[in-house]
């Protein structure tokens, strides 16, 4: 039986409250050249060779489907595209082309932000497990999809082990790897950027580009929100990833990350506190790579503090002597920063305040909370500080000042209200600007969106959540899909910079969108 996390049951609580005291709520937080056969009797050329420098236009599909599939009992929809499609669409089996379901098309009309006439096939009551294809008269035909009951494990699976594969400084196993298999790498000792006779140990970490950098920020942006998808959704993370960690009894999601984490603490200089920005890679013709370390910036040091908060508390359950050794780090870099306030951003010295109030309870720490929020009474839930802060002061189990939280929530409903609103008016079902190119701010939209569905369990930001999985496997005017190993068509074989699993950041906000349609599928099937 699935369950909703103690975060859940201590927002209904704090809900409860909110009620009482005036504030309405809900409850419960994927040409063949013609040649001529007899030579003899070809055309006259004139001794001329004809030359052809002209591109034969790629032609894509007008009927679109997530190429991943779709779960038995979901909504599922294809997207067709033409002014004027037949009346109705026909699915047929994959391999034996035999037709199965008949299905009626609604044309939408014209939607004017990407360019194009827009319909639905709608086959949602069509459940019969199987790989399919779907035909329109006039229109052509769809890549292949399937339906089962569990379209989405392997792939949340699959998103997650991409970090393994970007392990700096570790062997990676034929067995573990398979064709990504390598020797460790960058395990040389650094050298400071500003002072070369300065070396130091930071080995480990994940790779953020091909060139093996090893970011704080970036480090940190990805652990938050892998974090936050684990807590909003334990139930979905095992130990059958089938990394070096597995079967120890740890969440192997919690494995991965505290990979980074022993990165991260390597990065914190052990007299003052502060936290160095980045590791690069540099070759050299004599030397082989170069290791650097680039300085200490004020942005890695309290967003050092803040995520290692974030980790100690969370990971006590597992190992409560390297979790305390988190908080000590996290306080420390926390103190550095306070020196130097004038350098920090307010939304990040605000984040790391929750989590270490979260985390210990220091009155100090809630002073900063409740002073930002006082002077920020609609909290900008755009950016990733204040979200995540925001988010924690609704999960802590320290006390909280009522009202504060109260207008917290209210203003995180809104946005939940205002993303929902867009994506729906868009008659792809997802706001996408017109060159597909903004994934970055629809996955940001969508963390928004699972937070305030994991608050409410919202039917309809389920469906938007689903919506935009089916548009990022294939549901998408270039009939594409953005994720490594899924779809008839690939990213890869257009634009290796379209991929999602292949930057960190990003493939951690994918992980939390995959979470919360596995979790809303989860909880349909238990009503």
């Amino acid at each position: 039986m699935h369950s909703r996390p103690v975060m859940k049951k201590f927002i209904c609580i704090f809900l409860s409250v909110l009620l009482l005291t005036g504030c309405g709520f809900g409850s419960d937080f994927s040409v063949e050249t013609l040649q001529n056969t007899n030579e003899e009797e070809g055309p006259a050329t004139l001794g001329l060779t004809p030359t052809f420098d002209y591109e034969v236009p790629e032609s894509l599909p007008n009927i679109l489907v997530d190429q991943m599939g779709y779960k038995l009992g979901s909504n599922k929809i294809a997207v067709i595209r033409g002014e004027l499609p037949p009346d109705h669409f026909t699915i047929l089996e994959a391999e034996s082309g035999r037709e199965v379901y008949v299905g009626e098309i609604e044309q939408k009309g014209y939607d004017e932000t990407i360019g194009s006439y827009i319909s639905y096939g709608d086959f949602t009551d069509f459940n019969t497990p199987g790989s399919y294809y779907i035909e329109a008269a006039m229109i052509g035909q769809s890549y292949s999809f399937k339906i089962s009951e569990e379209p989405y494990g392997e792939l949340l699976k699959a998103v997650l082990k991409q970090y393994y594969f970007n392990r700096c400084g570790l062997t990676l196993s034929t067995e573990l790897a398979g064709a990504k298999a390598h020797n460790a790498c960058h395990s040389r000792e650094a050298q400071m950027k500003e002072e070369a006779s300065i070396k130091k140990d930071v080995s480990g970490g994940w790779h953020v580009d091909e060139m093996g950098t090893r970011d704080m920020v970036k480090g940190c942006q990805t652990v938050n929100y892998l974090l936050l998808s684990y807590e909003l959704y334990p139930d979905l993370f095992g130990e059958n990833l089938r990394i070096p960690e597995s079967r120890n009894g740890i969440p192997d999601v919690l494995d991965e990350v505290k990979y980074e984490i022993d990165w991260l603490l390597k990065m914190q200089d052990a007299t003052s506190g502060a936290v160095y920005a980045s590791v690069s890679s540099v070759d050299n013709r004599t030397a082989g790579y170069i290791l650097y370390i680039d300085g200490i910036t004020m942005s890695a040091t309290i967003q050092f503090a803040a995520t290692m908060a974030r980790f100690s508390y969370i990971y006590q359950n597992y190992d409560r002597e390297f979790a305390t050794q988190c908080l000590k780090a996290a306080d420390r870099a926390y103190r550095y920063a306070e020196k130097y306030l004038a350098d920090v951003s307010m939304e990040e010295y605000f984040h790391a305040a929750t989590e270490l109030y979260r985390a210990t309870g220091n009155q100090r720490y809630h002073s900063v909370v409740k002073d930002y929020l006082i002077q920020n009474p609609e909290p900008d839930m755009d950016n990733d500080f204040v979200f995540w802060g925001c988010v924690t002061y609704l999960a802590t189990k320290q006390k909280v000042d009522v009202v504060l939280s109260g207008s917290v929530i209210q203003i995180l409903m809104q946005k939940g209200e205002q993303i929902s609103f867009a994506s729906k008016e868009s008659k792809l079902l997802v706001k996408a600007d017109p060159k597909q190119s903004n994934h970055a701010v629809l996955l940001k939209d969508m963390s928004r969106l699972a937070v305030v569905d994991h608050i409410i369990t919202n039917h309809e930001y389920a469906t938007v959540l689903e919506n935009h999985m089916h548009y990022i496997l294939g549901r998408n005017l270039q009939a594409v899909s953005y994720l490594d190993g899924v779809g008839e068509r690939n990213y890869k074989d257009i634009d290796e910079s379209l991929g999602i699993m292949n930057q960190v950041d990003l493939n951690a906000e994918l992980v939390l969108l995959l979470s919360a349609v596995m979790d809303d599928e989860m909880v349909v099937g238990e009503e």
